[in-house]
C-alpha cells in the first residue's frame, strides 16, 4: 500500500500563491504518476494537474499558466505552485498516486477569498 500526506493549503487572498506538497510513504514503485485533483462543495472532483516519474505533465485546462506541478523522486514528494490564485480555485485539493493501484490523500482545504 502507499500512503500520501498532503500539507501547504490555507487561506489566500485572491491574486495570492500557495505551495501544496504531497509525500508519498509504503510501497512506492519507481514508476508513478503523481498529481492534484480538487473538488468544491457541489462539484465533481477534476483534475489540476499530474507528473509522471520522468517528468511528463499534463494540466486541468482551468489551471494552465498559473500552476506549475513538479516532483523530486528521491523524496517521493510532488508540489503544485499555485499562482494568481482566484475563487474558483477553492476547493479541497487531493493528491494522487497512479501505480499498481490508484492511492488518494486525505486533501487539503484550499481557500481563496479576501
Amino acid at each position: 500500500q502507499v500512503q500520501l500526506v498532503e500539507s501547504g493549503g490555507g487561506l489566500v487572498q485572491p491574486g495570492g500563491s500557495l505551495r501544496l506538497s504531497c509525500s508519498a510513504s509504503g510501497r512506492i514503485s519507481s514508476i508513478n504518476v503523481m498529481g492534484w485533483y480538487r473538488q468544491a462543495p457541489g462539484k465533481q472532483r477534476e483534475l489540476v494537474a499530474m507528473i509522471s516519474s520522468r517528468g511528463l505533465t499534463n494540466y486541468g485546462d482551468s489551471v494552465k499558466g498559473r500552476f506549475t506541478i513538479s516532483r523530486d523522486n528521491a523524496k517521493n514528494t510532488v508540489y503544485l505552485q499555485m499562482n494568481s490564485l482566484k475563487p474558483e480555485d477553492t476547493a479541497v485539493y487531493y493528491c494522487k498516486m497512479v501505480a499498481y493501484g490508484d492511492f488518494w490523500g486525505q486533501g487539503t482545504q484550499v481557500t481563496v477569498s479576501s
